[in-house]
């Protein structure tokens, strides 16, 4: 018995050994008539694997440039496309940039300083206002999920008006909190209720008996 690991390493494994000894058994075909059947027959089979991607733009395309890379591009038969180059295949890509976006608090993150800076030129007014509380909220949450701590209404004043640049200048009780109401209290109230009622039913029924 011959393991798959003394056998040769397969340029495209998602396709197999078996479709790779397929294409390797049309490399030895001197008919080239014969040849080509036997390629047709092979990029039916390959398509039959993926069916869902039969829409996907250039399926049949990639399926021939496949084909091409599994024979080494030593496969004389007539393609229907122009096959990619064997030597593209050892291009690396050029490397994506990462994004370098300067942060004063990470902990709030990019998009919320953004508003921030937003917020800081848009006319005085309750618009204004009403947004400025909303991204207060907001830096409280993400301050606490970050540290674990509470940020308290002087600890965000500062940082609106440190992001902001000055703009967004405060005075204490100017911010409104939302309360935030944690859902395992609701859920520990539903709890005792039902127990409650457990215990009622309880003592009603021995006291019949």
């Amino acid at each position: 018995m011959k393991y798959n690991t003394e056998e040769k390493k397969l340029p495209l494994p998602e396709y197999g050994r078996s479709v790779q000894n397929m294409v390797d058994y049309a490399l030895t075909l001197e008919d080239r008539e014969e040849r080509q059947k036997c390629a047709d027959s092979i990029i039916t089979i390959m398509g039959n694997m993926n069916p869902h991607l039969r829409d996907t733009t250039d399926f049949n395309h990639k399926l021939w440039d496949h084909l091409a890379i599994m024979a080494d591009f030593k496969l004389d038969i007539d393609y229907p496309y122009e096959i990619i180059d064997k030597s593209n295949l050892m291009v690396k890509p050029e490397p994506v940039p990462y994004p370098q976006n300067h942060i004063l608090f990470r902990h709030y993150g990019y998009n919320l300083e953004e508003m921030i800076k937003k917020a800081a030129v848009m006319p005085v007014g309750d618009e204004r206002k009403k947004l400025i509380n909303l991204i207060a909220n907001q830096m409280k949450k993400d301050y606490y999920a970050w540290t674990k701590d509470n940020a308290d209404e002087a600890k965000i004043i500062k940082d609106l008006f440190m992001i902001s640049n000055g703009k967004i200048d405060l005075q204490a009780g100017e911010i409104t909190f939302f309360e935030n109401k944690p859902v395992y209290k609701k859920q520990n109230n539903q709890k005792n209720q039902n127990q409650n009622q457990k215990k009622k039913y309880n003592k009603n029924t021995t006291q019949k008996h």
